[in-house]
Formats: structure tokens, sequence, C-alpha cells
């Protein structure tokens, strides 16, 4: 896999462009509800010995002769964590000059990790399989994700994915609610996945299931024979039209299955092709 720095770039260009929908992605979520010392007013309360006569709004107290001080919400950073497949199913592009599916699902977790860094909140990158690997230094800016294009250029898929352990298993390191972007094909029992997104579904959650064109549409009918990606077998079969009509129709009822427990949670379900024009498909999942 080859995803060049020079993405970066195309990315600030991208935010540059969108400087609005970039600015206010997570307006609203970074607000705790505690009372503190941060930007955004909350409320007055009258004043009581020992608070700092600096909070007092003096223009109230010409209008009702009382003191009050001013409460804000106490503000924190936003955490943006971004969990990417490297299953052994991701390592497929069924078209040449098409990125594999990882590729994809790796991009658009870069451009997420670079523009919360932007905006200067915080990021953690972690890729996952059979359990999962933080990849980031906990440096959440761009020299940062210039780090990890090097890291993820590094990764060779491989493996099976299991959604219920992995993705458990990171959900007990996160500490607040947070933003979660789950990058993968999903192409696991629709059980496990619901298992696994159930463990982060107190944060906001977001899913990006890439899907390569050839996946979607068999190009082959007759005498076949399909290779398992994380399974070491294969499978000779003919595929006529109904076989392929049959896939198809298996292909969309997991889909949308999938779809659905991720409404269920409350969750944003994207479907997105590898052959998509990229910024297309970032924007689709970036936006609210």
């Amino acid at each position: 896999m080859t995803i060049e720095p020079g993405f970066l770039d195309e990315i600030e260009r991208y935010a540059r462009s969108q400087k609005r929908n970039v600015a206010s992605q997570f307006q609203g979520e970074q607000r705790s509800a505690e009372r503190g010392e941060g930007l955004t007013f909350a409320d007055y309360r009258r004043y009581a010995p020992g608070d700092d006569t600096r909070r007092i709004d003096w223009k109230l107290f010409a209008r009702t002769d009382e003191f009050y001080v001013k409460e804000y919400e106490a503000e924190r950073n936003l955490t943006v964590h971004v969990l990417l497949d490297s299953s052994a199913s991701m390592d497929f592009a069924g078209e040449e000059g098409l990125p594999t599916k990882f590729e994809f699902a790796a991009k658009l977790g870069l451009g997420f990790a670079y523009l919360v860094a932007r905006e200067h909140n915080d990021f953690r990158f972690v890729r996952f399989d059979e359990t999962y690997d933080r990849l980031d230094r906990g440096r959440s800016n761009r020299g940062e994700v210039l780090g990890l294009v090097d890291t993820l250029n590094a990764i060779e898929p491989a493996g099976d994915a299991d959604f219920g352990r992995a993705l458990e298993s990171y959900a007990a390191t996160i500490g607040s609610r947070s933003l979660v972007l789950v990058a993968s094909d999903f192409l696991e029992p629709a059980d496990e996945i619901e298992r696994g997104l159930e463990a982060l579904a107190r944060n906001k959650l977001v899913l990006a299931r890439v899907i390569d064109p050839v996946e979607r549409d068999l190009p082959v009918s007759g005498d076949a024979v399909v290779e398992g990606l994380e399974e070491e077998r294969t499978l000779r079969t003919h595929l006529g039209n109904r076989r392929r009509e049959s896939y198809r129709q298996r292909l969309d009822a997991h889909v949308d299955d999938v779809a659905a427990r991720a409404r269920t949670l409350r969750a944003r379900h994207e479907l997105l092709g590898t052959d998509a024009e990229f910024f297309e498909a970032f924007g689709q999942v970036w936006a609210e």
C-alpha cells in the first residue's frame, strides 16, 4: 500500500474549502455539564463569599442591585478515535488502479486525524483484527499524522477480524464521551459486529463501510475458483445468473442488517465504494 505524504496537503486544501463545516463539525460535543472556567456562558447565580469578584456581572448589578456571578460550562478537548480494520479481507482491490479497501479506509482515518488535530483536538489511531493495536504516540499534530502515513504504508492486512473482542477491549480504554470512527468492510457476522458496536455506543459513533466494486457486482460468470482472504481455502463453483443474484441479495441483506443495527445504537452508517472520488466519500463520512 502506498499513501503519499502529499495526501495531507490535499486534506488541507479540503479543510480550507470546507472551513465552516470543519470548524463546526463537533460543535456542541465538547461541552461538559459541569460548571467551571470555560469560555461558554451557562448561567447566573447569586454571589457567595469566596467567589471571584471578577466574575460579578456589574451591568446586572446596576439593574437589580444584587450581586450575580457568571457561570461557564467547563470545556474539554474532544477526542476522536479512529478504529481501522486491518484484517485480511481489507487487502483487496478487484480492479487495477483502484486502492485496496485498507488503503481507502486508512485515508479516511488519516483525514479525520488531520482535521481533528487542525482544530486543536485530540485523536487516537488504532488498527484492529482479532485484537487492537494503538498506532499513534499521543501527539495530536500534523507531524503525528505524517508519521502515521509511514506506519500505515508498512502494514500488510492479515488475519481475521473479531469485532466483539477487539472493540470491547478498546472501548474499555475510552475515558470520556468521544467520537469514534470505525472504518471496515464489516464482513463479519452481524451479531459479532453489533456486540463490538454496543461497547462503543455511549460515544458518537460513525461507521464507514468500504466496499470494492467487484464485491458489489461480481464481474465473472461460468466456472470459477474463489479464494478466501481470511481462510486458506478455495472453492470451485459455477456462477450463473441465479447464483450471482443470490450473492447480491445476501450482500445487500447483510449491509441492510448492519445499517439497521447501527441505527438502533444511534450510530451513523455510510456505505462507500472504493471506486468513488475520495473527497466525495470523505465528505459523506465527515459531514453531520
